[in-house]
């Protein structure tokens, strides 16, 4: 099995950073992504960790075009008696595309 995922899209909002409890660097961005031949877009949350955290948290702003490679990740879990999935794209890698 092999789970890896290529995403190009923009930042919705500024980046979230942040230290773990232990003291690891966590920073977490949504990207829009546009559907082709269409006026819709998916909105997918980025999760990053450690240097690549603290580069994201440091360079990336709202509306900043960006290629993201990592793996997903879908979470089940039970709010107000419904079952919910979250998806997250844990990026192993970041490419600022914009000038």
């Amino acid at each position: 099995m092999y789970n890896s995922t290529f995403l190009i899209g923009r930042l919705v909002r500024d980046p979230e950073y942040r230290l773990t409890s232990s003291g690891i660097a966590v920073c977490r961005f949504t990207v829009a992504i546009n559907k082709i031949k269409s006026d819709e877009a998916d909105f997918l949350r980025i999760v990053t960790w450690r240097r690549l955290a603290e580069i994201c948290s440091q360079y990336l702003k709202k509306g900043k075009l960006v290629a993201i490679e990592g793996r997903l990740q879908i979470e089940s879990y039970v709010k107000d008696g419904i079952e919910r999935e979250s998806v997250e794209i844990i990026a192993d890698n970041m490419q600022m595309l914009d000038r």
